[in-house]
């Protein structure tokens, strides 16, 4: 690869690069954003709702899951993506691109959301699911018509946290081939010392993050004030 014509920052040619790695650290993101956000606010509800004296008590089930997400929450991403890499080379054949790297942050931040969503259900009035189960309100019911609706407002702001730092993720994934623009700001901007590159990646991130963060509190204001 000849450095010096990358050190150009010829944009003719870096533009449909850069608009790539835009499309593919957005594709990172709004999936990880989905499925970790969906499976876990399902292991989230389920420490809250099985913890000792919760509407599903259970102590097996509580402690497993809670043992997963102390081991796994605490790992520095970039030593995940090595520490899983039999199982993402396992399950999709390969550790190096956009979908395996998606696969990993897809873990790390399921637990991730566990943690939050807990955290969140936790600071709940005990008083409102009482009520609820004095007048004989089944455990999905409790679940589904007070437990998240009473939590959606702090809920929001958490998955808005989570969001900033998927998108975090995502940058480093480039250090494994996943694509994005920190993949981009390494390939094209580090090791090509290039610093208008690096600064132009780095740019269209904090926009990006800076976006979520607005949209996360006006939304979260807006369900808290109902």
């Amino acid at each position: 690869m000849n450095v010096t014509y990358l050190a150009q920052a010829n944009w003719d040619r870096l533009g449909s690069t850069l608009v790539d790695a835009i499309k593919d650290t957005l594709i990172m993101v709004a999936t990880t954003l989905v499925l970790a956000g969906i499976i876990g606010l399902v292991l989230g509800i389920l420490l809250y709702t099985t913890r000792p004296g919760g509407i599903l008590q259970n102590k097996p089930i509580h402690f497993v899951i809670n043992i997963l997400v102390n081991f796994v929450r605490p790992i520095p991403f970039i030593i995940l993506l090595a520490f899983v890499q039999p199982l993402t080379v396992a399950v999709l054949g390969s550790s190096i691109g956009r979908e395996p790297a998606t696969f990993v942050m897809v873990i790390a931040a399921t637990f991730a959301v566990a943690r939050i969503v807990e955290q969140n259900l936790v600071a709940l009035d005990p008083g409102v699911i009482e009520a609820a189960r004095a007048m004989g309100a089944s455990p999905w019911k409790i679940i589904t018509t007070v437990i998240i609706p009473e939590a959606l407002g702090p809920l929001v702001l958490g998955y808005t946290f989570l969001f900033i730092g998927i998108v975090d993720m995502s940058a480093m994934a480039g250090y494994v081939g996943g694509g994005g623009l920190g993949d981009f700001a390494i390939v094209y901007g580090y090791r090509a010392f290039e610093w208008e590159v690096t600064v132009v990646a780095t740019l269209i991130i904090i926009v990006l993050v800076q976006a979520a963060q607005f949209f996360g509190n006006w939304l979260s204001a807006k369900i808290m004030r109902r």
